[in-house]
C-alpha cells in the first residue's frame, strides 16, 4: 500500500481534507466530528495516509479502528485518548476511524504571538513526544478536559469581542496545564510495555557499554538509547525524572558512576583505562564528573575502599 503525503499549511487546508465548514478564523478553529461516525481523515478505509501541518494540534479522541504510527511504533489505541502535535510533525494513519466525540483545537503559531502562551507552550515537552507515548485519560479526568473543550468551543462559536482571544487563549493554557499533570499521573501509573522504564533504561545502557567496540567507545546517547526502547528522549527523560527524580543524562551518569567504582575496585587499570572503557573520551571530563557525584576523585575512591 503506498503511503501518501500531506501537509496542510493554513486550517482551511485541513478542514476541507476533513470535509468541514471553513474555520471561522484563519489562525485558530476547534474541529469537530458531528456525526455518530466517520473514517478519518478520509472515507477510504484502506487509506494510508502521512500528515503533517504548520500549526499546533490539541486532540481529544476515541479511536474505534484503524492503526496510528510515529516512525514504525504503533499507537495504543484506547477511548480517551490526547494527541498532541506540534507544527513539523508527521503522523501516519491506516483506515483510522474516529466516534462522534472526537475534537481538535488548532491553531497557529501567528495566532499565539505577543501572548505569554507562546513562551509557556515551549515547556510542555508532550508537543515532542510519539504519538504512542500519547496521554490517556481517566473518566474523570476525561469529563474535565472535555468540558474544557466544550468553552473553548463556545468562545470559537460566539461573536468575537476585545475579549474573544484572551479568554480561547487563557482556556487553552488552562488545557495544557492540565495535561502537564495527567502526564504526571500516567508516568507514576503506567508501566511502559509490562516493564519498569528505569529497569529497561539501565539494561539498555547495559547493553550499549558492552556491544562497543574499543576503539568505538563513546557514551552512550539518550537519543540512541530511546530509539532502542522505542520512546522520544523528551518522553524518556521526563517519565524518569517523576520516577527517579533525575533526568535521562542524570541517571545515565549515575549508571557510569557506578560502573566506574566497580571497574576502579575490581581491577588495577588506570583511571584513564576505566574512563576509555565506559566511553568517555576524556579522562579529565571523567574525573570531574566522578569527584561532582561522588565528593572524590577516582584515585581517592580507590585509596579509600580498595
Amino acid at each position: 500500500m503506498t503511503t501518501q503525503k500531506f501537509n496542510f499549511s493554513n486550517l482551511a487546508e485541513y478542514h476541507s481534507f476533513l470535509g468541514l465548514p471553513a474555520p471561522e478564523h484563519p489562525l485558530f478553529s476547534v474541529a469537530s466530528i458531528s456525526d455518530t461516525e466517520h473514517d478519518y481523515p478520509l472515507p477510504c478505509a484502506d487509506e494510508d495516509l502521512a500528515l503533517s501541518s504548520d500549526f499546533y494540534s490539541i486532540s481529544l479522541k476515541h479511536i474505534t479502528s484503524g492503526e496510528i504510527f510515529y516512525g514504525r511504533t504503533k499507537y495504543d489505541c484506547r477511548n480517551g485518548t490526547m494527541l498532541f502535535m506540534a507544527p513539523k510533525q508527521e503522523v501516519r494513519v491506516v483506515g483510522v476511524k474516529v466516534e462522534s466525540t472526537g475534537r481538535s483545537i488548532l491553531f497557529h503559531e501567528d495566532f499565539i504571538r505577543g501572548h505569554p502562551i507562546k513562551n509557556e507552550i515551549k515547556k510542555y515537552n508532550y508537543f515532542s513526544y510519539a504519538v504512542n507515548e500519547a496521554l490517556h485519560l481517566s473518566p474523570k479526568e476525561e469529563e474535565m478536559v472535555s468540558g474544557l473543550i466544550d468553552q473553548i468551543e463556545h468562545e470559537y462559536h460566539s461573536n468575537p469581542d476585545e475579549f474573544s482571544k484572551d479568554l480561547i487563549l487563557s482556556l487553552v493554557d488552562t488545557l495544557l496545564k492540565y495535561a502537564n499533570r495527567f502526564y504526571h499521573r500516567q508516568f507514576l501509573h503506567r508501566k511502559e510495555n509490562s516493564s519498569d522504564l528505569l529497569v529497561r533504561f539501565v539494561d539498555e545502557v547495559e547493553k550499549f557499554i558492552g556491544a562497543n567496540k574499543l576503539e568505538e567507545k563513546t557514551i552512550p546517547a539518550i537519543e540512541d538509547i530511546a530509539a532502542v526502547m522505542a520512546v522520544t528522549p523528551r518522553y524518556l527523560s521526563d517519565a524518569l525524572k517523576v520516577q527517579t527524580g533525575k533526568t535521562a543524562i542524570e541517571n545515565l551518569h549515575l549508571h557510569l558512576i557506578d560502573k566506574a567504582k566497580d571497574l576502579l575496585l575490581e581491577s588495577d587499570a588506570t583511571v584513564a583505562t576505566v574512563a576509555y572503557d565506559l566511553g568517555f573520551e576524556y579522562p579529565q571530563y571523567f574525573a570531574r564528573l566522578f569527584k561532582k557525584k561522588t565528593g572524590m576523585t577516582p584515585t581517592e575512591y580507590r585509596k579509600l575502599y580498595h
